[in-house]
């Protein structure tokens, strides 16, 4: 039994895998051909993935498109399209329009944000099972994965690694964290470090011990634009064209799949902090944790014993 960590600069972060295993550097080895692979297929920087294919040409006629892709989009959809969702895969066109956390980032005109709200509908991305073809029935629609692919990417890598037998591993998507195992410290739990959305990148607010289990967290500190005074941050609502204003500065939500943290991370980032705990408390195998804008850490009833806040 051998262990192999790598870290690999990729999809704009750096992804680390780890596995305890036979074969151990080959499964990370062909983990890591997988991710290149999810790039080539996902990426919304490069003018040559599928998904660059579908802003191009979806318009016009329905694409076909990879299982992989096709999958993605039709648990985003429906995801999107539920009541009160703050998750829209369609929000393509006023990322593109505020650009923040690029070199061109600033803020738009409000003509420009109205024209934009008008291609921000979900229910225009049409989809044919049979088919696998999507299909957008507006001119200038675009489809943005970003908040739900780190989380696919990471199930799809870790299942490749038990089924080749892992007895213990790990994925980190840049934030996106799912376990396997026991810890390599040897403990039956994995303590996974809480983002603190007032420090810089490393210092964590909390500690959460999982098994099993992905974490991920949200938050209005990762990219940021200032203009006058002003902080935008990068999390929108596609009802006002604007950042979402609530009283959250960071959403983290352990699920068994790292995939559900990311849509619930987003779908209910809009809601201010006790109405995400309640709404949390009433769900099967979801557990959320939030940190307010005045440093006020709340957690499901599900998360008591398992998180530890770090004070100082």
């Amino acid at each position: 039994m051998n262990t192999f960590t790598k870290t690999i600069p990729l999809m704009g972060t750096k992804i680390s895998l780890y596995i305890e295993g036979a074969h151990a550097e080959k499964l990370v080895q062909e983990a890591a051909d997988m991710l290149f692979h999810y790039e080539k297929v996902f990426s919304a920087n490069s003018d040559h993935s599928q998904l660059a294919v579908l802003k191009r040409e979806a318009a016009t006629y329905p694409l076909n498109v990879d299982k992989e892709l096709y999958d993605l989009i039709k648990i985003g959809k429906e995801h999107s399209m539920n009541e009160n969702s703050f998750l829209n895969i369609a929000i393509g066109p006023l990322i593109k329009l505020w650009r923040i956390g690029f070199r061109e980032a600033h803020v738009p005109e409000d003509s420009d944000i109205k024209k934009v709200l008008e291609l921000l509908n979900p229910e225009h991305i049409q989809l044919d099972d049979e088919q696998q073809t999507v299909h957008l029935l507006r001119k200038g629609m675009e489809i943005d994965l970003g908040a739900i692919a780190k989380g696919y990417f990471a199930d799809q890598v870790m299942a490749f690694f038990k089924k080749n037998g892992a007895v213990s591993a790990m994925v980190d998507m840049g934030g996106n964290v799912l376990v396997h195992g026991d810890s390599p410290s040897g403990s039956s739990h994995w303590n996974v470090g809480i983002q603190n959305p007032f420090l810089p990148r490393g210092n964590a607010a909390a500690l959460v011990s999982i098994r099993e289990q992905s974490v991920v967290t949200s938050g209005i500190y990762e990219r940021v634009l200032e203009k006058a005074g002003t902080h935008y941050h990068h999390i929108f609502s596609s009802k006002t064209g604007y950042p979402i204003e609530s009283n959250i500065a960071s959403l983290t939500i352990i699920a068994d799949r790292s995939l559900d943290c990311d849509i619930y991370t987003t779908e209910l980032f809009g809601l201010d902090a006790i109405s995400i705990i309640h709404k949390v408390n009433q769900m099967k195998h979801i557990e959320a944790a939030v940190i307010t804008i005045e440093g006020d850490l709340a957690y499901t009833d599900n998360l008591k014993g398992r998180i530890h806040p770090i004070s100082g």
